[in-house]
């Protein structure tokens, strides 16, 4: 109650207090202005009213204010003019200011990039100087080649006067080298049928005449010929001394002439006099009596049962399981005319197979009703290749006997059975191998691929087939394998290789390769547009390392010493690679680090000693290769941005020597397209066609060893190409990169499978960011089977499995990984071909067909991976010491 009467009278006083403020505050304002207004008229009027009284004076005081006035404000616009003069020269003061502030600072940037080229001609002359004093070290001046000497007219005519079954033994005797010079490159001439008839049938000469064409060496002018070619059989005529001494070349005594017996009648001896003498042209053939077999001049040929030219892999079966079914097989029958004094080694052979032993033998020695009468003393075959392949295609040794006539080294159907089993992957075993004729023995050595033992070695055969482990038996019937499709396989090898064997003893290098052409995709005329290079985050302390002008690597070089230095133990090792590669150089296709060949023997040059701690071997130009950079070849496709930002980020990428852009689209580039400013040139070609197979053709713009495939959408860091950069260095026969993938078996289908995903172990490395040595470029181009590019290029996929393919298969070593990449990320980028769904679908039959072309897979597992500590580790500086690996 209280409380609510306090409350009532605060109210009714504040009510009251308003109300007088209303009312009085208005009377009082309302007098004051009634009593000025008062005021001001007053004022007014007596001042009209002195005026009036003084008009002159209040007539000069008005002139004067407007005077005053008017002065006023010329003195505000004096000011006002003034202070907006003062303003523009502040203005035009802070923009110089600026302008010098921007010049200091380009004059710092310049100063910078002075001091790098100071820097970088400082190295370049301490460059120069040891070249120079290397060079006056090694005082070894550039010759000139000898001038190719060659008459220009057929060789005269040399009656022959001495037995050359005795004196041509080797080709010193017998050879003409007045018309084969080093330099002259190995022509030779294959004689027309006009000039040989009656000598071959003109199928077969059609046919030889053909897939020599394809031989770099030949020549259509005889005239310049080093060598004349002529086939001799197989015809219905009986071949004699007379018709060989018409031909145009044969000069008296054949010198300088191969005459070729290509074996297809396997059953009947050749049809000419075997007592002929032949004089010193060079008899190449399959049938040999040992005492007309000149070793050093004449040749053992392998028959002639293959295509004239092509690819033969599909006719092999897969080199694995390792044991097949039968451990040693054998089929034949003794003819009527064998002869009782030799002894029966395939007889005594049943003697000493143990019984009990759960391994399986076919010997058979009766063909019952499939024999085929021959007259030649050997073991016969048995009914046809395809009813022998059955057996020997199971078989994992083959028994080869030497013939059954003490004076035959070879026959036709003993070489047809060493052409069988290299064919369907059985093991050769030679039986009293000394007397056995080996084709092209004097390059090939055979007991790498075959078991060669001695007769009287027959009690201990069957035990020392079986203690031979699996891993040995697969080598031998790979090296068995590469035999066939390399030397056996077709007419055209068996030409080539028999020419390379002859071209080798004269010690006449091959015809060197021919890069392939890189002509720029820009004219001479145009200039492409430049820009200034988008300069990537400050990469790791541990990343950098000396940037230099671009120079090419050592240029590998051998003299013609070559062949003495290695032997025959490297080109084995390759199956011979003179023949291998026929049409390619032996020189330029041998890398420095020819080691990885298989010899061992090959040779790098080694560092001046700096080192020891580590940090002199991170900071110098390659290592252990003084001089050393590699070459980048990015392959792209109608992604102009794409490509620009990834060739931005090469700004100022150490050991880069240039980059290649392999230009797939038909369409040129833009004119307007704006290329960035690396510091390397930027070399783009227009390629042939669309093809990934472009990735890998061996161009002649690359002048490294090293070569980083890249994708154009594949973002690496500095720091991440140094060191992949190093460590292929010191890995130089493998594929070093980032992404790792592998292969397994498909447990449900059968076969492989491609895998993509994170896992413990990998066996392939994707060539969008890889090291590769030139050297795999060729054999990529010229050496992998065409059906292998062309898969490539059915699908537009796979070319990265290949090149793992045959780099394993090379090298017999996994891939190397470097760092914990998997995969790379293009935020922006165009849906690229490995987005596609059918893209996996397609690696899983690449693998599968790329296994059968090989025989098996050479893919190999691995769970190494490559590292640098400074990735993990942070330590100052000064006092890195560039470890390599954890």
């Amino acid at each position: 109650m209280f409380l609510c009467l306090s409350t009532f009278k605060f109210k009714s006083r504040l009510l009251f207090t308003i109300l007088v403020l209303l009312i009085i505050a208005p009377l009082i304002g309302h007098y004051y202005l009634s009593k000025e207004e008062k005021d001001g008229f007053e004022n007014s009027y007596n001042s009209h009213s002195k005026l009036e009284v003084h008009g002159d004076y209040g007539v000069f005081k008005a002139t004067d204010l407007k005077h005053r006035i008017a002065e006023l404000v010329r003195i505000k616009n004096s000011v006002n003019n003034e202070l907006r003069n003062i303003e523009g020269k502040r203005q035009k003061l802070l923009s110089e200011l600026a302008s010098n502030h921007k010049k200091i600072e380009d004059s710092k940037v310049e100063l910078k990039r002075q001091e790098a080229e100071l820097e970088k001609l400082k190295i370049s002359v301490k460059q120069a100087q040891v070249a120079e004093n290397e060079a006056i070290i090694q005082n070894s001046p550039n010759l000139a080649p000898p001038t190719v000497i060659l008459p220009k007219n057929p060789p005269s005519f040399i009656p022959i006067s001495v037995n050359t079954r005795y004196t041509c033994r080797n080709m010193k005797n017998c050879f003409d080298y007045s018309r084969c010079s080093l330099t002259s490159g190995f022509p030779f001439y294959f004689y027309h049928p006009e000039e040989l008839p009656e000598l071959v049938s003109m199928s077969l000469n059609k046919i030889v005449f053909q897939v020599l064409r394809y031989n770099p060496h030949f020549t259509n002018s005889s005239d310049n010929a080093c060598v004349y070619v002529a086939l001799i059989g197989e015809t219905h005529n009986s071949i004699n001394i007379t018709q060989l001494e018409r031909l145009p070349f044969w000069g008296g005594d054949g010198r300088n002439n191969i005459l070729f017996y290509l074996s297809k009648n396997i059953y009947n001896k050749p049809n000419f006099d075997q007592n002929i003498d032949f004089g010193r042209a060079i008899i190449a053939q399959s049938f040999w009596n040992k005492d007309n077999f000149r070793p050093g001049h004449d040749i053992m040929l392998p028959v002639s049962f293959g295509p004239p030219g092509g690819e033969v892999w599909m006719d092999s079966p897969y080199m694995l399981p390792a044991r097949r079914k039968y451990l040693l097989s054998f089929e034949g029958y003794k003819n009527i005319n064998f002869t009782k004094h030799q002894q029966n080694f395939v007889d005594m052979l049943q003697k000493f197979i143990t019984q009990t032993t759960d391994d399986q033998f076919y010997i058979i020695t009766d063909c019952e009703n499939q024999r085929v009468e021959s007259n030649i003393t050997d073991w016969c075959l048995c009914g046809d290749e395809t009813k022998r392949k059955v057996f020997i295609a199971q078989s994992t040794f083959t028994l080869i006997s030497a013939p059954l006539d003490n004076d035959m080294i070879s026959t036709a159907m003993m070489q047809t059975r060493i052409f069988e089993s290299l064919k369907f992957g059985a093991i050769p075993v030679f039986l009293e191998h000394d007397r056995i004729g080996l084709p092209f023995d004097e390059v090939i050595d055979w007991c790498r691929a075959a078991i060669c033992i001695a007769g009287e070695r027959i009690p201990e055969l069957h035990w020392l087939l079986r203690t031979i482990p699996d891993n040995d038996i697969i080598l031998m019937r790979r090296q068995g394998r590469m035999l066939y499709e390399k030397y056996f396989g077709t007419i055209q090898s068996i030409l080539d290789t028999t020419l390379a064997v002859i071209r080798n003893r004269i010690g006449i290098p091959p015809t060197p390769v021919i890069d392939t052409p890189s002509p720029s995709i820009f004219n001479e005329h145009f200039k492409p547009i430049k820009m200034d290079a988008i300069i990537p985050d400050a990469e790791p302390e541990e990343s950098l390392g000396p940037l230099e002008q671009p120079f090419s690597s050592p240029v590998f070089k051998r003299n013609y010493t070559v062949m003495n230095i290695h032997g025959y133990e490297l080109w084995n090792s390759w199956g011979d690679p003179f023949k291998l590669y026929p049409h390619l150089p032996f020189d330029p296709l041998l890398p420095s680090d020819a080691k990885f060949i298989g010899s061992g023997k090959g040779f790098r040059p080694i560092n001046n000693g700096a080192g020891g701690a580590g940090k002199e071997f991170c900071q110098s130009l390659g290592g252990n290769s003084p001089q050393e950079q590699f070459t980048i070849v990015i392959l792209t496709y109608e992604r102009d941005q794409v490509l620009m930002n990834s060739l931005s980020r090469l700004h100022g990428l150490p050991y880069l020597n240039k980059v290649l852009v392999v230009w797939n689209s038909p369409k040129p580039p833009l004119e307007d397209l704006r290329w960035p400013e690396i510091g390397v040139p930027i070399h783009v070609i227009q390629a042939a066609k669309n093809s990934l197979n472009n990735r890998f053709l061996p161009y002649e713009a690359i002048e490294t060893e090293a070569v980083l495939s890249v994708d154009d959408d594949a973002h690496l860091r500095h720091d991440e190409i140094m060191f992949g950069f190093r460590v292929w260095r010191e890995q130089r026969d493998r594929v070093v990169g980032f992404p790792g993938r592998f292969h397994a078996l498909d447990l449900n289908h059968g076969g492989w499978l491609y895998n993509s995903n994170y896992s413990c172990e990998l066996s392939m490395v994707l060539t969008g960011a890889a090291f590769v040595h030139k050297y795999y470029l060729y054999l990529y181009s010229y050496w992998l089977p065409q059906a292998i590019r062309d898969k490539v290029d059915q699908y537009m996929n796979c070319e990265d499995i290949a090149m793992n393919f045959l780099v394993s298969h090379v090298t017999n070593k996994p891939p190397v990984k470097v760092t914990s990449r998997w995969t790379f990320r293009c935020p922006g980028c165009p849906v690229s071909l490995s987005e596609d769904e059918t893209h996996f679908l397609e690696r899983h039959k690449c693998i599968n067909f790329f296994t059968k072309i090989f025989g098996y897979t050479p893919l190999l597992n691995t769970q190494f991976r490559v590292d640098s500590i400074l990735f993990k580790t942070r330590i100052p500086h000064d006092k890195q010491k560039c470890f390599k690996f954890i």
